[in-house]
């Protein structure tokens, strides 16, 4: 199945991808980071919006932009991308919170 994404764009270490959200609430920057842990070549990934004042990634936030599933096949889109510049890596991801357990619109 080919799902809808949005476009992203990515710093030179291929470790953070940027994205723009669009729906009801209007255009909302969504960041992506990939993170080393303790183990080798096993990263962390990581998303969520982009704080306004920080600049930095909030995963925190829930903004229900309705576009729920483009938003999830573009953060499974920076997997290809990163797997490319790191070949042997394993990512691991997991939710951050019980609300975002089976969250569907």
């Amino acid at each position: 199945m080919k799902l809808e994404k949005y476009e992203v764009d990515s710093d030179e270490s291929f470790m953070v991808f940027e994205f723009v959200s669009e729906g009801p609430k209007g255009s909302i920057t969504k960041i992506v980071e990939y993170s080393e842990t303790n183990l080798k070549d096993f990263y962390n990934i990581a998303f969520g919006d982009q704080d306004l004042i920080t600049g930095k990634m909030d995963d925190n936030r829930i903004t229900d932009n309705k576009d729920w599933l483009k938003v999830l096949a573009t953060v499974a889109s920076t997997l290809y991308v990163f797997t490319d510049f790191f070949p042997d890596s394993w990512i691991y991801a997991t939710r951050n919170n019980e609300v975002r357990n089976g969250y569907i619109e």
